[in-house]
Protein backbone atom coordinates (compact mmCIF):
# COMPACT_ATOMS: atom_id res chain seq x y z
CA UNK A 1 0.00 0.00 0.00
CA UNK A 2 2.88 2.41 0.82
CA UNK A 3 4.25 1.78 -2.56
CA UNK A 4 0.94 2.63 -4.37
CA UNK A 5 0.61 5.69 -2.54
CA UNK A 6 4.13 6.85 -3.67
CA UNK A 7 2.96 6.00 -7.22
CA UNK A 8 0.18 7.76 -6.50
CA UNK A 9 2.00 10.66 -5.13
CA UNK A 10 4.46 10.73 -8.04
CA UNK A 11 1.15 10.50 -10.87
CA UNK A 12 -0.35 13.41 -9.15
CA UNK A 13 2.64 15.51 -9.41
CA UNK A 14 3.69 14.48 -12.92
CA UNK A 15 -0.44 15.10 -13.81
CA UNK A 16 0.31 19.18 -12.32
CA UNK A 17 3.42 19.80 -14.72
CA UNK A 18 1.70 18.52 -17.61
CA UNK A 19 -1.45 20.94 -16.88
CA UNK A 20 1.36 23.39 -16.74
CA UNK A 21 3.24 22.93 -20.18
CA UNK A 22 -0.39 21.95 -21.60
CA UNK A 23 -1.67 25.48 -20.04
CA UNK A 24 1.29 27.64 -22.00
CA UNK A 25 0.52 25.56 -24.95
CA UNK A 26 -3.08 26.32 -25.03
CA UNK A 27 -2.06 29.97 -24.54
CA UNK A 28 0.25 30.44 -27.66
CA UNK A 29 -2.21 27.88 -29.86
CA UNK A 30 -5.86 28.56 -31.15
CA UNK A 31 -8.01 25.35 -31.92
CA UNK A 32 -8.68 25.34 -35.88
CA UNK A 33 -10.34 22.82 -38.41
CA UNK A 34 -8.35 20.30 -37.35
CA UNK A 35 -9.29 16.16 -36.14
CA UNK A 36 -6.93 14.09 -34.43
CA UNK A 37 -6.58 10.58 -34.10
CA UNK A 38 -4.90 9.07 -30.87
CA UNK A 39 -3.62 5.40 -30.58
CA UNK A 40 -1.39 3.15 -27.91
CA UNK A 41 -2.41 0.00 -30.29
CA UNK A 42 0.26 -0.08 -32.59
CA UNK A 43 2.78 2.16 -34.31
CA UNK A 44 0.57 2.97 -37.45
CA UNK A 45 -3.07 3.02 -37.87
CA UNK A 46 -5.48 0.58 -37.82
CA UNK A 47 -8.03 -0.61 -41.01
CA UNK A 48 -10.78 1.76 -38.51
CA UNK A 49 -8.37 5.16 -37.85
CA UNK A 50 -7.73 4.66 -41.90
CA UNK A 51 -11.01 4.12 -43.02
CA UNK A 52 -12.77 6.62 -40.65
CA UNK A 53 -9.89 9.65 -41.66
CA UNK A 54 -10.45 9.36 -45.20
CA UNK A 55 -14.03 9.52 -44.98
CA UNK A 56 -13.37 12.74 -42.71
CA UNK A 57 -11.24 13.57 -45.85
CA UNK A 58 -13.50 13.14 -48.41
CA UNK A 59 -16.68 14.57 -46.67
CA UNK A 60 -15.46 17.73 -45.25
CA UNK A 61 -12.09 18.57 -47.03
CA UNK A 62 -11.59 21.69 -45.03
CA UNK A 63 -10.44 20.00 -42.13
CA UNK A 64 -6.44 18.96 -41.53
CA UNK A 65 -6.39 15.07 -39.87
CA UNK A 66 -3.64 14.38 -37.93
CA UNK A 67 -3.20 10.78 -37.85
CA UNK A 68 -0.87 10.05 -33.90
CA UNK A 69 -0.12 6.19 -33.70
CA UNK A 70 2.75 5.34 -31.05
CA UNK A 71 2.94 2.16 -28.69
CA UNK A 72 4.80 2.61 -25.68
CA UNK A 73 8.32 1.31 -26.48
CA UNK A 74 10.29 -1.12 -23.91
CA UNK A 75 13.22 -0.21 -21.78
CA UNK A 76 13.83 3.65 -21.07
CA UNK A 77 14.74 4.65 -24.39
CA UNK A 78 11.29 3.45 -25.46
CA UNK A 79 9.55 5.49 -22.80
CA UNK A 80 11.86 8.16 -23.37
CA UNK A 81 10.40 8.49 -26.72
CA UNK A 82 7.11 8.32 -25.93
CA UNK A 83 7.19 11.28 -23.38
CA UNK A 84 8.43 13.23 -26.68
CA UNK A 85 5.68 11.90 -28.37
CA UNK A 86 3.68 13.60 -25.86
CA UNK A 87 4.91 16.76 -26.33
CA UNK A 88 3.51 16.50 -29.64
CA UNK A 89 0.28 15.19 -28.81
CA UNK A 90 -0.39 18.23 -26.44
CA UNK A 91 0.43 20.58 -29.47
CA UNK A 92 -2.17 18.73 -31.44
CA UNK A 93 -4.67 18.54 -29.01
CA UNK A 94 -4.21 21.96 -27.85
CA UNK A 95 -5.37 22.88 -31.63
CA UNK A 96 -8.09 20.61 -32.77
CA UNK A 97 -12.08 20.75 -32.57
CA UNK A 98 -12.22 16.88 -32.14
CA UNK A 99 -10.02 13.85 -30.91
CA UNK A 100 -10.79 10.15 -31.60
CA UNK A 101 -9.10 7.74 -29.61
CA UNK A 102 -9.41 3.80 -30.09
CA UNK A 103 -7.73 2.71 -26.69
CA UNK A 104 -6.55 4.54 -23.61
CA UNK A 105 -4.60 7.83 -24.13
CA UNK A 106 -2.84 9.01 -21.05
CA UNK A 107 -3.21 12.76 -21.83
CA UNK A 108 -6.53 12.80 -22.71
CA UNK A 109 -7.39 11.55 -19.50
CA UNK A 110 -5.07 13.24 -17.35
CA UNK A 111 -5.09 17.04 -18.62
CA UNK A 112 -7.55 19.92 -18.90
CA UNK A 113 -9.02 20.85 -21.94
CA UNK A 114 -10.70 23.56 -23.73
CA UNK A 115 -14.28 23.48 -23.20
CA UNK A 116 -15.00 22.79 -26.96
CA UNK A 117 -12.94 20.09 -27.33
CA UNK A 118 -15.20 16.86 -28.09
CA UNK A 119 -13.65 13.57 -27.47
CA UNK A 120 -14.78 10.26 -28.80
CA UNK A 121 -14.31 7.17 -27.86
CA UNK A 122 -13.59 4.12 -30.50
CA UNK A 123 -12.78 1.28 -28.87
CA UNK A 124 -10.64 -1.06 -30.75
CA UNK A 125 -12.88 -4.21 -30.44
CA UNK A 126 -15.96 -5.68 -32.44
CA UNK A 127 -17.95 -7.08 -29.89
CA UNK A 128 -17.30 -7.84 -26.08
CA UNK A 129 -15.93 -10.34 -24.30
CA UNK A 130 -13.33 -10.47 -21.31
CA UNK A 131 -13.82 -7.38 -18.53
CA UNK A 132 -11.88 -4.74 -18.93
CA UNK A 133 -11.00 -0.72 -16.49
CA UNK A 134 -13.25 -0.62 -13.95
CA UNK A 135 -15.15 -3.81 -14.41
CA UNK A 136 -11.77 -5.40 -12.69
CA UNK A 137 -10.47 -2.77 -10.83
CA UNK A 138 -8.25 -4.49 -7.70
CA UNK A 139 -8.33 -7.77 -8.99
CA UNK A 140 -5.41 -10.46 -10.45
CA UNK A 141 -5.78 -8.79 -14.65
CA UNK A 142 -6.97 -5.16 -13.35
CA UNK A 143 -5.70 -2.45 -12.30
CA UNK A 144 -5.17 -0.96 -8.81
CA UNK A 145 -8.26 1.32 -8.25
CA UNK A 146 -5.75 3.76 -6.52
CA UNK A 147 -3.77 3.76 -9.62
CA UNK A 148 -6.60 4.24 -11.86
CA UNK A 149 -8.26 7.26 -10.08
CA UNK A 150 -4.89 9.09 -9.79
CA UNK A 151 -4.38 8.45 -13.47
CA UNK A 152 -8.07 9.49 -14.40
CA UNK A 153 -8.25 6.22 -15.97
CA UNK A 154 -10.76 6.69 -19.21
CA UNK A 155 -11.85 10.72 -17.80
CA UNK A 156 -13.35 13.44 -20.29
CA UNK A 157 -14.76 11.53 -23.07
CA UNK A 158 -17.80 12.61 -24.57
CA UNK A 159 -19.26 9.53 -26.30
CA UNK A 160 -18.04 6.33 -26.21
CA UNK A 161 -18.55 4.10 -29.58
CA UNK A 162 -20.35 0.72 -29.39
CA UNK A 163 -20.93 -2.16 -31.81
CA UNK A 164 -24.58 -3.04 -30.84
CA UNK A 165 -27.08 -3.10 -28.23
CA UNK A 166 -26.10 -5.87 -26.33
CA UNK A 167 -22.79 -4.52 -25.38
CA UNK A 168 -23.73 -0.98 -24.44
CA UNK A 169 -24.24 -1.96 -20.90
CA UNK A 170 -20.71 -3.67 -20.52
CA UNK A 171 -18.98 -0.75 -21.93
CA UNK A 172 -20.56 1.58 -19.56
CA UNK A 173 -19.44 -0.55 -16.57
CA UNK A 174 -16.03 -0.77 -18.33
CA UNK A 175 -15.20 2.72 -19.46
CA UNK A 176 -17.48 3.94 -15.74
CA UNK A 177 -19.89 6.46 -18.21
CA UNK A 178 -23.47 6.48 -18.01
CA UNK A 179 -25.14 4.31 -20.73
CA UNK A 180 -26.76 7.50 -22.42
CA UNK A 181 -22.87 8.15 -23.45
CA UNK A 182 -22.70 5.07 -25.28
CA UNK A 183 -23.98 5.35 -28.69
CA UNK A 184 -25.11 2.70 -31.14
CA UNK A 185 -21.92 3.41 -34.14
CA UNK A 186 -20.41 -0.10 -35.62
CA UNK A 187 -16.16 0.14 -35.88
CA UNK A 188 -15.82 1.06 -39.65
CA UNK A 189 -14.29 -2.15 -40.16
CA UNK A 190 -17.75 -3.72 -40.16
CA UNK A 191 -18.23 -2.39 -43.52
CA UNK A 192 -15.68 -3.51 -44.88
CA UNK A 193 -16.21 -7.05 -43.28
CA UNK A 194 -19.22 -6.71 -45.88
CA UNK A 195 -17.72 -6.18 -48.82
CA UNK A 196 -17.70 -8.11 -51.60
CA UNK A 197 -15.00 -6.05 -53.25
CA UNK A 198 -13.04 -5.32 -50.07
CA UNK A 199 -13.34 -9.41 -49.67
CA UNK A 200 -12.45 -10.29 -53.88
CA UNK A 201 -9.21 -7.79 -53.47
CA UNK A 202 -8.09 -9.46 -50.21
CA UNK A 203 -8.40 -13.06 -51.60
CA UNK A 204 -6.46 -12.20 -54.77
CA UNK A 205 -3.54 -10.63 -52.45
CA UNK A 206 -3.51 -13.87 -50.34
CA UNK A 207 -3.69 -16.23 -53.18
CA UNK A 208 -1.19 -14.71 -54.67
CA UNK A 209 1.31 -15.31 -52.39
CA UNK A 210 -0.06 -18.52 -50.66
CA UNK A 211 -1.58 -20.68 -53.47
CA UNK A 212 -1.50 -23.69 -51.01
CA UNK A 213 -5.15 -22.01 -49.73
CA UNK A 214 -6.66 -21.69 -52.85
CA UNK A 215 -7.91 -25.52 -53.98
CA UNK A 216 -8.90 -26.60 -50.32
CA UNK A 217 -11.33 -25.39 -47.57
CA UNK A 218 -9.52 -23.51 -45.09
CA UNK A 219 -9.95 -23.83 -41.49
CA UNK A 220 -8.60 -21.09 -39.29
CA UNK A 221 -7.41 -21.22 -35.97
CA UNK A 222 -7.65 -17.52 -34.14
CA UNK A 223 -7.10 -17.90 -30.13
CA UNK A 224 -6.94 -15.75 -27.48
CA UNK A 225 -3.64 -14.60 -26.09
CA UNK A 226 -2.58 -16.87 -22.61
CA UNK A 227 -0.40 -14.43 -20.59
CA UNK A 228 1.22 -16.87 -18.03
CA UNK A 229 3.65 -19.65 -18.80
CA UNK A 230 1.28 -22.47 -17.48
CA UNK A 231 -1.26 -21.12 -19.72
CA UNK A 232 1.15 -20.93 -22.65
CA UNK A 233 2.14 -24.22 -21.83
CA UNK A 234 -1.19 -25.63 -22.34
CA UNK A 235 -1.47 -23.80 -25.34
CA UNK A 236 1.42 -24.94 -26.80
CA UNK A 237 0.06 -28.95 -26.44
CA UNK A 238 -3.45 -28.17 -27.71
CA UNK A 239 -2.08 -26.91 -30.58
CA UNK A 240 0.05 -30.10 -30.83
CA UNK A 241 -3.01 -32.10 -30.24
CA UNK A 242 -4.85 -30.33 -32.77
CA UNK A 243 -2.48 -30.45 -35.47
CA UNK A 244 -2.33 -34.28 -35.22
CA UNK A 245 -6.58 -34.71 -35.26
CA UNK A 246 -5.95 -32.97 -38.26
CA UNK A 247 -3.64 -35.16 -40.29
CA UNK A 248 -6.50 -37.23 -41.32
CA UNK A 249 -8.28 -34.07 -43.06
CA UNK A 250 -5.42 -32.56 -44.79
CA UNK A 251 -6.42 -33.90 -48.18
CA UNK A 252 -9.66 -31.79 -48.31
CA UNK A 253 -8.94 -28.73 -45.50
CA UNK A 254 -5.83 -26.37 -44.92
CA UNK A 255 -5.46 -25.83 -41.10
CA UNK A 256 -4.41 -21.85 -40.58
CA UNK A 257 -3.31 -21.05 -37.33
CA UNK A 258 -2.83 -17.39 -36.49
CA UNK A 259 -2.12 -17.20 -33.02
CA UNK A 260 -1.79 -13.94 -31.11
CA UNK A 261 2.04 -11.62 -32.01
CA UNK A 262 2.58 -12.25 -28.08
CA UNK A 263 2.54 -15.93 -27.87
CA UNK A 264 5.49 -16.32 -29.47
CA UNK A 265 3.95 -18.66 -32.04
CA UNK A 266 4.72 -19.42 -35.34
CA UNK A 267 2.08 -20.30 -37.57
CA UNK A 268 3.20 -20.01 -40.91
CA UNK A 269 1.09 -16.91 -41.80
CA UNK A 270 2.74 -13.74 -40.37
CA UNK A 271 2.57 -11.87 -43.24
CA UNK A 272 -1.41 -11.70 -43.21
CA UNK A 273 -2.69 -10.23 -40.01
CA UNK A 274 -6.00 -12.60 -38.61
CA UNK A 275 -8.54 -10.20 -39.76
CA UNK A 276 -7.48 -10.38 -43.29
CA UNK A 277 -7.56 -14.49 -43.14
CA UNK A 278 -10.89 -14.02 -42.48
CA UNK A 279 -11.86 -13.30 -46.16
CA UNK A 280 -10.53 -16.74 -47.27
CA UNK A 281 -11.74 -18.92 -44.19
CA UNK A 282 -14.38 -21.47 -44.59
CA UNK A 283 -14.39 -22.15 -40.88
CA UNK A 284 -13.24 -20.20 -37.57
CA UNK A 285 -12.43 -22.10 -34.42
CA UNK A 286 -11.98 -19.66 -31.65
CA UNK A 287 -12.38 -19.53 -28.03
CA UNK A 288 -12.48 -16.35 -25.70
CA UNK A 289 -11.64 -14.12 -29.12
CA UNK A 290 -13.64 -10.49 -29.81
CA UNK A 291 -12.99 -12.03 -33.35
CA UNK A 292 -15.85 -14.11 -33.52
CA UNK A 293 -17.65 -11.18 -34.00
CA UNK A 294 -15.61 -10.56 -37.22
CA UNK A 295 -15.96 -13.74 -38.42
CA UNK A 296 -19.83 -14.16 -37.91
CA UNK A 297 -20.48 -11.02 -39.58
CA UNK A 298 -18.67 -12.63 -42.68
CA UNK A 299 -21.09 -15.76 -42.22
CA UNK A 300 -18.55 -18.34 -41.70
CA UNK A 301 -19.22 -20.95 -39.14
CA UNK A 302 -18.09 -20.65 -35.57
CA UNK A 303 -16.32 -23.50 -33.70
CA UNK A 304 -15.10 -23.15 -30.14
CA UNK A 305 -11.61 -24.91 -28.88
CA UNK A 306 -12.26 -24.80 -25.11
CA UNK A 307 -9.69 -27.22 -23.79
CA UNK A 308 -8.95 -24.80 -20.90
CA UNK A 309 -12.40 -23.74 -19.72
CA UNK A 310 -11.96 -24.72 -16.07
CA UNK A 311 -8.84 -23.17 -15.50
CA UNK A 312 -9.26 -19.95 -17.88
CA UNK A 313 -12.60 -18.79 -16.35
CA UNK A 314 -11.10 -19.17 -13.07
CA UNK A 315 -8.41 -16.47 -13.63
CA UNK A 316 -10.38 -14.42 -16.00
CA UNK A 317 -14.06 -12.49 -15.71
CA UNK A 318 -15.94 -12.03 -18.68
CA UNK A 319 -19.45 -10.29 -19.52
CA UNK A 320 -21.44 -12.99 -21.10
CA UNK A 321 -22.44 -16.18 -20.24
CA UNK A 322 -20.09 -18.07 -22.15
CA UNK A 323 -21.36 -21.66 -21.88
CA UNK A 324 -25.29 -20.11 -22.40
CA UNK A 325 -24.54 -17.14 -24.89
CA UNK A 326 -22.41 -18.95 -27.71
CA UNK A 327 -23.80 -19.61 -30.74
CA UNK A 328 -22.46 -23.31 -31.41
CA UNK A 329 -20.80 -26.30 -29.61
CA UNK A 330 -17.35 -25.91 -27.12
CA UNK A 331 -15.33 -29.12 -27.56
CA UNK A 332 -12.19 -29.68 -25.57
CA UNK A 333 -11.21 -32.76 -28.00
CA UNK A 334 -9.85 -31.63 -30.90
CA UNK A 335 -10.91 -34.92 -32.71
CA UNK A 336 -14.75 -34.04 -32.14
CA UNK A 337 -14.03 -30.51 -33.45
CA UNK A 338 -12.88 -31.39 -36.57
CA UNK A 339 -15.38 -34.08 -36.98
CA UNK A 340 -17.96 -31.24 -36.41
CA UNK A 341 -16.59 -29.43 -39.07
CA UNK A 342 -15.99 -32.12 -41.56
CA UNK A 343 -19.75 -32.87 -40.83
CA UNK A 344 -21.19 -29.17 -41.23
CA UNK A 345 -22.66 -29.55 -37.43
CA UNK A 346 -23.04 -25.99 -36.97
CA UNK A 347 -26.18 -23.99 -36.08
CA UNK A 348 -25.95 -20.48 -38.76
CA UNK A 349 -29.59 -19.39 -37.46
CA UNK A 350 -28.46 -19.33 -33.90
CA UNK A 351 -25.19 -17.88 -34.77
CA UNK A 352 -26.75 -15.17 -37.12
CA UNK A 353 -29.01 -14.66 -33.87
CA UNK A 354 -25.77 -14.39 -31.32
CA UNK A 355 -24.36 -11.42 -33.73
CA UNK A 356 -27.68 -9.57 -34.27
CA UNK A 357 -27.43 -9.15 -30.49
CA UNK A 358 -23.88 -7.98 -30.23
CA UNK A 359 -23.17 -6.19 -33.54
CA UNK A 360 -25.56 -3.78 -35.26
CA UNK A 361 -23.72 -5.06 -38.76
CA UNK A 362 -27.15 -4.71 -41.40
CA UNK A 363 -26.18 -0.46 -41.43
CA UNK A 364 -25.80 0.71 -44.79
CA UNK A 365 -22.44 3.45 -44.56
CA UNK A 366 -21.33 2.60 -41.21
CA UNK A 367 -18.58 4.95 -41.62
CA UNK A 368 -20.50 7.89 -43.03
CA UNK A 369 -22.15 7.73 -40.11
CA UNK A 370 -19.52 8.16 -37.86
CA UNK A 371 -18.42 11.19 -39.58
CA UNK A 372 -22.26 12.66 -39.52
CA UNK A 373 -22.36 11.98 -35.99
CA UNK A 374 -18.80 13.51 -34.93
CA UNK A 375 -20.07 16.76 -37.02
CA UNK A 376 -23.87 16.58 -35.31
CA UNK A 377 -21.99 17.29 -31.77
CA UNK A 378 -19.06 19.01 -32.81
CA UNK A 379 -18.79 21.75 -29.97
CA UNK A 380 -16.50 24.43 -32.06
Amino acid sequence: MEVLCLVKFIITLMRFFLNIIYGLIKIVTRPHKKIIFLSRQSNGPSIDITMLSDKIKQLHPEYEVVILCKKIGDGLSGKISYCFHMLKQMYHLASCEVVILDSYAILVSLLHHRSSLLVIQMWHSVGTMKKFAYSILDKPEGSSSIIANAMKMHHNYDYILCAGEGYRDHLAEGFNYPTDKIKILPLPRVEVLQSEAYSNSTKEIIYKIHPELKNKKNILYVPTFRKDKEEGNKFIEAVDNLEKAFIPYSRQYNLIIKAHPLSGFDGGYEDFSSFNMLFIADYVISDYSCIIYEAAIRHIPLFFYTYDYESYMSKRDIYMDYKNELPNKMFDNPSDLLSAIDTNKFDMANQDAFLSKYVKYKRPHITADIVDFIWEHKKA
